[in-house]
């Protein structure tokens, strides 16, 4: 039976907030800690399926969210599509070749990447606890080309940035095959077991508006259109993180179902901007999270209020940072299964 989240989702209200958080499952659990310790790097842990299964359920078992998010990476689409794939210990993600000067046609696709993701999802899915929603998700469009151009994450995107001004077509190169594998991709990820699934824009924040139309708009809405058509059942909740006041439009054009907003956005003023009864996720700033000040409770009260007269899904304004204690997070899940609207 369906949950409270995809209730929610779907655009239902109910007296209660339906809750979960981006990167509930990570380093600031010392379960997560302990297994990872055995079972070695985080890349060689996403496609261990009974790891990734285990990890991915930590936080339902301690905490009872509402939703389960897949334990994996956005960059397994660009590991799929043929670049190498590492994670450096103090460095991050590493892609190579980088494609600021390279072509996509100098690689090597191999679909095979994505089968032990989908085993996962099939493993979770088994396992999570009725009413318990089991989200995918992917990396959006603009987001992913970025670490394919410049092999590795950066604080401005400015390789980039650059190239789509430098050279479009070559960058509309990218995008385009990014969009078909994510089509795929989210599309297995739902035969497995997924009722609904997010795409991450980490980087929309970005760009200028023009080329946020091209970047984010677009590609996000063939993604949308394709699984719309596909999975018509499955919501898709959109997170341009940093899209400021681009993100009414992004929730009009794009077509998802759903919007997340980050913590930099008043919620009061967002949701007067949003499409009526659409359904919203955020937006508590995970650092205050982090902080656990006595501001914690009172910030979970006013977004709360603000969402009121809308579906509502309660979460932070990006993932959780991996110093926040758990009663940090005890709290926060109190303050939110404690209020009624």
């Amino acid at each position: 039976m369906p949950g409270l989240l995809l209730d929610t989702l779907n655009g239902k209200r109910a007296t209660q907030v339906p809750l979960w958080l981006m990167r509930q499952a990570g380093r600031y659990l010392p379960e997560y800690r302990d297994l990872r310790a055995r079972k070695g790097g985080f890349l060689a842990m996403a496609y261990d399926s009974e790891a990734a299964c285990e990890i991915t359920m930590q936080p339902i078992d301690r905490f009872g969210f509402d939703g389960a998010i897949l334990f994996s990476d956005i960059l397994i689409v660009p590991h799929a599509l043929g670049q190498k794939l590492e994670f450096l210990a103090g460095e991050g993600p590493k892609l190579s070749p980088p494609l600021v000067d390279r072509s996509l046609d100098e690689l090597t696709r191999d679909p095979s990447r994505y089968l032990p993701i989908y085993e996962t999802v099939r493993r979770c899915r088994q396992r999570l606890p009725e009413g318990v929603t089991m989200l995918g998700f992917a990396g959006s469009p603009w987001t992913v080309a970025t670490y394919m151009i410049a092999g590795e994450g950066s604080h401005d995107q400015h390789d980039a940035r650059a190239l789509a001004y430098r050279d479009p077509e070559a960058l509309q190169v990218i995008i385009d095959a990014i969009v078909d594998e994510t089509i795929v991709y989210l599309s297995g990820q739902i035969e497995a077991g997924a009722e609904a699934v997010q795409l991450f824009d980490s980087w929309a924040g970005s760009l200028a508006p023009d080329e946020f139309e091209r970047w984010v708009i677009a590609p996000n809405a063939r993604i949308v259109a394709a699984l719309t058509e596909k999975h018509p059942e499955v919501p898709v909740i959109g997170f341009p993180k940093g899209s400021g006041e681009k993100l009414p439009a992004y929730a009009r054009e794009t077509g998802v179902k759903a919007v997340g907003i980050d913590e930099t956005l008043d919620p009061v003023c967002i949701a007067r901007e949003l499409p009526e009864n659409m359904p919203v996720q955020g937006n508590l700033d995970p650092l205050l999270l982090l902080a656990g000040s006595d501001h914690l409770e009172k910030r979970v009260k006013i977004i709360l209020e603000a969402f009121a007269d809308r579906p509502h899904v309660f979460n932070l304004g990006h993932g959780i940072d991996r110093r926040t204690p758990i009663e940090h997070v005890e709290r926060l899940i109190a303050a939110v299964r404690g209020w009624r609207g």
